[in-house]
C-alpha cells in the first residue's frame, strides 16, 4: 500500500483559478516518508494580493517556474497505484483532476482519503481541525503554514499519527466504527482494511479498557460508597490557625515557583472569604484582573470545609471557568495544599452521555441524518474508551452532532436508575455521586437555578455557596425561573418518536413487539398505527400556530431588530388582533395532545408490565421520557396563553431570515430580586458573590437591589469589599476619546459616522501594526464597517477578522487573531467578556459605542415600567448601571498581565459631553485618560508606544 500525501496552493477556489505550488509526501504502508516532491507552477493570471498575504508567494517565486503540465508530468507515476490523501481532500483532488483534464491527461480514479475526517473520527476532542491548529497540537514542527512542501509533510505526519491511533484501537471499537461508516465509501473501505488487519494481529488482555455490552469504555467502575479521608491528610487542620495554612501555603509556592510574588489584593480576598463563611454572612467582593480570584476563594474556602466538614459549592456562570477550575487551578492546589481534598465537576443532566440510550441508537441504526450521524456516533465509539467524565465538552462536534447529541444525552425522565444495565458505569450518576463526596462542588449558574426548580434534588445539600461571575447571577436567574417554549419544543419530540416507517421509538417498538409472542401484541400496534397519525395531526397544528404568531412578529414595527432578530412583547391588557384565532388553534393542540397521550401512556405500562426483553424495555423508557417532554410543552404553552402579567413579561422573539422555524415564547419574571432571597440568601448561611465587574461608581448599590440583597449590609448580613487591582493602571492603560467625533442616534451607523471610524480605525491599526480589538454593540454597524475596513487596509499586511463574517465561533476567531498577530479583531456581544488574550497580542482596543440595551427589549421595558411605578428614574437605576458593568468588562480585555500596557479609544463621546459620562470614567480602574481631536490621535499613540519601547531598551 502507497499513500500520496498532497498539497496544493491556488490562486483562489473557483475552476478558473491556477495552482501556484504542489506538495507531495509518499509514505509505505508503514507510515514512512519514501519520496517528496515539491514545485512552484507558472500561473497564467495574476495572484491576488490576499494569496500573497496567506501564502507569501509572489510572482518572482513562480516567473522562473515549470508549466502546468510539466509539473503533471513528474507527478503522474508518483500517484499510480496510491491512495490519495489530504486535509479537505476534496479541494485538492477537484484542483488535481481538473488541471489533469485541462492538461489532457487522464483524471485520478484512485481512492481518496481526508484527514480532516479522520481527525474527527480519531480525536474526537481536540478543538479544531485546521492543519495549523493540529500541527502545533501535535508538536508538527511547521514553519511555512500555507505552502504546499510545509503543508504536505505536516498532513503526512498527522496521517501517519491518525493511522497509528486508528490501528492501535480496541477489537471491539474498530469493528464498531466498521458497521457505523459502512457506506461504500472509501473511508469505509480503509477502516474495513485496518480491522482485517488487527484481527490478525490481535493482543490479548488490553488493561486500560471496560468491555461491556460490545463497547470498550476507559476503565474506570465507581463505588457508593464514601472514601474514608486519611488520617494524615485530614489532621493537619484541626491544630493548624488560618494564619499557619496560608504560610505554609505561601512556603510551596516559594519553592515551586521562583518567581512567585505575593499579591496584597488576593490575600485580602482570603481573609474576607473566610471570615465570611465562618461569621455565616454574606460578601460582595470585586476583585479585578490580576487578583487571582479563583484561588482567592478556593484556598480559604478547603480550608474551612474541611475544617468544618461542610460542603462548599462553587458556581460559574460559564462553563469555560468551570473547565478552567477543573485543568488549571484545582491541579495546581493538589500541589500547594497542606491538606487532601476531594473536588468535583457538576453540570446540568443533559451534558452527560446516557450509554444505555447510545447503545439503543448504535444497535437499532436509529439515524436521523445518516452520514452526518454515523460520523457523529464513529467520534463518540472511539471517545468512550477515552473520557472518564462522558461530558459533552469535550467533544468537538460537526455540523448536526449536537442534534445526535440530544437524542442520547442523560435526562430525568427515560432513566432506568439502578435497574439500568449500565448503572455502575453511568456518568451522570458518577458525577453526581462524586459531588455528594467532594469537599467543593463546582457548578454552574444555570445547575444552580435548575436545583432551586427541581426542589434541591440535583446538587448536594449545601450551606455555603461561592458564586463567580456574579454579574449574571440575575440574568441567569430570570431565564430559568421563568419559562421559554421553541418550534422545536414539540417537533424534536414527535421526531423522536417516529420520523418515518423505520426510525424513531414507534417503529422501531413495532419492529420488537412483532417478534413478541404477548396476546396483547396485536392490540398494541393497532395503537401504535393509531396515535402515529395523531401525533402528525398535532405537528400540523403546531406549524400552523407558530406560523400565526410569527405574522404578529413580522408585522411589528420593529421588526427588523439586531441580527435579524426581533422581538415582540404580548401585553395581557392589548392582545393583537387575531388572538382569538391563536387560541383555538391551541386548544386543538391542548385536546388532541391529551387524547394522545393517555393512549400511549397507557399503551407504554402494559407492554413495560408484560414484555421483559431489554431492548423493548428501552424504548418504553424512552418513549415515556418523550411523552413527560411532550406534557410539559402542552401545559408551558397553555400557562403562556394566558399572558398573566401580574409578575412575568411576555414576548415573542423570531429571526426573519429562519421565520416560524425559530420562533420562541419567553414568559419571564420581571424582578428576581425577591426569588433569590427567598430561595438563596435567607436560607443559606453564607454566600459569596465575586466579580471583576460588580461595582457602578465604586458602589454595590445597583448588584444589592438586583439580587435581593437590599438592608442586609445595615442588619449585618452582608459586607462589600472592592479589592484594589494589583495592576498600575495609570502606567499600563491610556484612554483616548476623540472630542470631535460625531455623535450617533440609533444602532445602525449614519454614512458620515462610518467613514470617519473606518478612517480613525484604519490609521489606528496601521500605528499597532495590528494587535487591535474592536467592539460593537450592533452585528449590524460591524458590517457596515468590516468591508470599508478592509479595503483601506488592502494594501498593507493587516488582516481583518469579522465575528460572523469570518467565523461565528469566538475560539476560533480569538485562535486566529492570536496566530496571525497582523490584524484587527471586529467582535459584538460575546467579544465583551471572557475573552483572554494577554500580553502584545492585544494593544489596542476600540469601543465603537457605550454598550446600552436596547431600550425596547421586553424585559428591560417590562422592568422600566416596573421602576416608573416606584417613581424611579429607569435610565438612572437600570440603563446606566448595566451599561457601566458591559463597559468594564470590555475594558477588562486590554489589560490581562502586569507586564501588558496598550490603548483603549472611545468613540462615543457621551463619556465626555453627559451628564452620566462620568460614571463610566469613573468606574474604571484609574487609567490615564485624555481626550483630542481625531488627528492627534496617531501621533499621541506613537509618543506613548514609544515611550514603553524607550523604558524596555533602556
Amino acid at each position: 500500500m502507497k499513500y500520496a500525501v498532497l498539497d496544493l496552493e491556488t490562486t483562489g477556489h473557483s475552476a478558473s483559478d491556477d495552482i501556484l505550488q504542489v506538495g507531495l509526501v509518499l509514505l509505505d504502508d508503514d507510515l514512512e516518508v519514501i519520496h517528496t516532491y515539491n514545485s512552484f507552477v507558472k500561473p497564467t493570471i495574476a495572484i491576488p494580493p490576499f494569496i500573497t498575504q496567506l501564502t507569501g508567494i509572489d510572482e518572482a517565486m513562480v516567473a522562473d517556474a515549470p508549466e502546468l503540465s510539466d509539473v503533471l508530468m513528474d507527478m503522474i507515476p508518483l500517484l499510480d497505484d496510491a491512495v490519495l490523501v489530504a486535509h479537505n481532500v476534496n479541494f485538492d483532488a477537484g484542483f488535481l483532476n481538473q488541471a489533469l483534464d485541462r492538461s489532457g491527461y487522464h483524471t485520478f480514479a484512485g481512492r481518496r482519503l481526508d484527514t480532516i475526517e479522520l481527525l474527527r473520527i480519531l480525536f474526537p476532542s481536540i478543538t479544531s481541525y485546521q492543519l495549523g491548529a493540529v500541527s502545533e497540537l501535535f508538536g508538527i514542527t511547521h514553519e511555512h503554514h500555507h505552502r504546499a512542501d510545509s503543508d504536505a509533510m505536516a498532513t503526512a505526519v498527522i496521517f501517519a499519527k491518525s493511522v497509528q491511533k486508528l490501528r492501535s484501537l480496541p477489537l471491539l471499537t474498530l469493528q464498531r466504527l466498521s458497521s457505523l461508516v459502512d457506506n461504500g465509501s472509501d473511508l469505509s473501505w480503509f477502516i474495513t482494511l485496518t480491522l482485517k488487519q488487527v484481527e490478525q494481529n490481535i493482543v490479548m488482555g488490553v488493561p486500560d479498557y471496560d468491555f461491556f455490552n460490545q463497547f470498550a469504555l476507559k476503565a474506570r467502575e465507581w463505588t457508593e460508597e464514601k472514601p474514608a479521608r486519611s488520617e494524615e491528610g485530614a489532621s493537619p487542620l484541626q491544630d493548624m490557625s488560618f494564619e499557619q495554612y496560608l504560610d505554609e501555603i505561601k512556603q510551596r509556592f516559594i519553592e515551586q515557583f521562583p518567581n512567585y510574588e505575593e499579591r496584597e489584593a488576593q490575600t485580602t480576598m482570603f481573609h474576607e472569604v473566610f471570615d465570611s463563611l465562618d461569621s455565616k454572612r454574606h460578601l460582595l467582593i470585586e476583585a479585578g484582573t490580576g487578583t487571582g480570584k479563583s484561588l482567592g476563594y478556593l484556598i480559604p474556602a478547603l480550608y474551612y470545609g474541611i475544617r468544618q466538614d461542610e460542603k462548599i459549592v462553587v458556581s460559574t456562570h460559564t462553563i469555560n471557568l468551570q473547565e478552567q477550575l477543573r485543568h488549571r487551578d484545582v491541579p495546581l492546589l493538589k500541589q500547594i495544599l497542606p491538606i487532601e481534598f476531594r473536588a468535583s465537576i457538576f453540570k446540568g443532566r443533559g451534558n452527560y452521555l446516557c450509554l444505555r440510550k447510545f447503545e439503543s441508537k448504535i444497535n437499532t441504526r436509529d439515524m436521523m441524518s445518516p452520514v452526518d450521524d454515523a460520523i457523529t456516533a464513529s467520534q463518540m465509539v472511539v471517545w468512550l474508551g477515552e473520557t472518564e467524565t462522558g461530558d459533552q465538552e469535550e467533544l468537538n462536534f460537526s455540523n448536526k452532532g449536537t442534534d445526535f447529541w440530544s437524542t442520547v444525552a442523560s435526562d430525568a425522565d427515560s432513566c432506568l436508575n439502578r435497574a439500568c444495565p449500565w448503572f455502575k458505569r453511568c456518568y451522570y450518576h458518577r458525577a453526581k455521586h462524586e459531588a455528594n463526596i467532594a469537599d467543593v462542588c463546582i457548578t454552574n449558574h444555570s445547575m444552580l437555578f435548575t436545583d432551586i426548580q427541581a426542589d434541591h434534588r440535583l446538587l448536594p445539600t449545601y450551606s455555603h455557596l461561592i458564586v463567580d461571575e456574579a454579574h449574571h447571577v440575575e440574568e441567569v436567574a430570570s431565564k430559568h425561573l421563568g419559562m421559554q417554549l421553541g418550534y422545536y419544543s414539540i417537533t424534536n419530540a414527535i421526531t423522536r418518536m417516529f420520523k418515518d416507517s423505520r426510525s424513531g421509538l414507534l417503529p422501531s417498538l413495532r419492529i420488537h413487539l412483532q417478534q413478541e409472542s404477548d396476546e396483547r401484541v396485536q392490540g398494541w400496534l393497532e395503537t401504535i398505527d393509531t396515535i402515529i397519525p395523531t401525533f402528525t395531526e398535532v405537528k400540523e397544528h403546531w406549524e400552523k400556530l407558530f406560523e400565526m404568531l410569527y405574522s404578529f412578529v413580522q408585522a411589528s414595527p420593529d421588526a427588523t431588530g439586531e441580527n435579524n432578530q426581533s422581538v415582540y412583547r404580548l401585553r395581557g391588557d392589548s392582545l393583537p388582533e387575531g388572538w382569538s384565532e391563536v387560541l383555538a388553534e391551541e386548544t386543538n393542540i391542548h385536546t388532541e395532545l391529551i387524547r394522545v397521550l393517555k393512549t400511549a401512556e397507557k399503551m407504554s405500562e402494559e407492554i413495560k408490565d408484560r414484555i421483559d426483553e431489554l431492548a423493548v424495555q428501552a424504548l418504553v423508557t424512552d418513549l415515556n421520557g418523550a411523552l413527560r417532554d411532550l406534557t410539559r410543552v402542552k401545559d408551558d404553552l397553555r400557562s403562556f396563553m394566558k399572558v398573566d402579567q401580574t409578575t412575568d413579561v411576555f414576548w415573542l422573539e423570531a429571526n426573519m431570515t429562519y421565520k416560524h422555524r425559530s420562533l420562541h415564547l419567553y414568559a419571564v419574571p420581571i424582578d428576581v430580586s425577591s426569588q433569590l432571597q427567598q430561595y438563596l440568601f435567607d436560607v443559606k448561611d453564607s454566600i459569596v458573590l465575586t466579580s471583576a465587574t460588580l461595582s457602578v461608581q465604586k458602589s454595590f448599590q445597583f448588584a444589592e437591589e438586583q439580587l435581593g440583597l437590599g438592608g442586609f449590609e445595615e442588619a449585618g448580613r452582608l459586607r462589600t469589599v472592592q479589592l484594589a487591582s494589583p495592576f498600575n493602571y495609570r502606567e499600563q492603560a491610556l484612554v483616548i476619546i476623540p472630542r470631535n467625533f460625531p455623535v450617533l442616534k440609533g444602532s445602525a451607523g449614519e454614512p458620515a459616522f462610518i467613514s470617519m471610524l473606518v478612517s480613525s480605525l484604519a490609521d489606528a491599526v496601521q500605528q499597532t501594526n495590528g494587535r487591535m480589538l474592536v467592539l460593537f454593540t450592533s452585528y449590524r454597524m460591524l458590517k457596515q464597517v468590516y468591508d470599508p475596513l478592509k479595503a483601506a487596509l488592502a494594501a498593507t499586511s493587516i488582516q481583518v477578522l469579522g465575528q460572523g463574517i469570518d467565523s461565528g465561533n469566538r475560539t476560533k476567531l480569538t485562535r486566529r487573531f492570536l496566530q496571525q498577530p497582523e490584524s484587527v479583531l471586529l467582535g459584538t456581544s460575546s467579544f465583551w467578556e471572557g475573552v483572554d488574550i494577554p500580553g502584545e497580542a492585544l494593544t489596542c482596543l476600540a469601543i465603537v459605542r457605550l454598550p446600552f440595551q436596547p431600550p425596547n427589549h421586553p424585559l428591560l421595558e417590562a422592568k422600566s415600567e416596573l421602576l416608573q411605578r416606584q417613581k424611579q428614574n429607569p435610565f438612572m437605576k437600570l440603563s446606566i448601571p448595566q451599561a457601566v458593568i458591559r463597559f468594564k468588562q470590555g475594558f477588562g480585555r486590554l489589560v490581562r498581565t502586569a507586564k501588558d500596557k496598550g490603548i483603549v479609544i472611545i468613540y462615543d463621546t457621551r463619556v465626555i459631553e453627559t451628564y452620566y459620562g462620568k460614571h463610566f470614567l469613573y468606574s474604571l480602574p484609574g487609567p490615564k485618560i485624555e481626550h483630542m481631536h481625531i488627528e492627534q490621535i496617531v501621533p499621541r499613540m506613537k509618543e506613548w508606544l514609544g515611550a514603553e519601547k524607550e523604558e524596555e531598551n533602556g
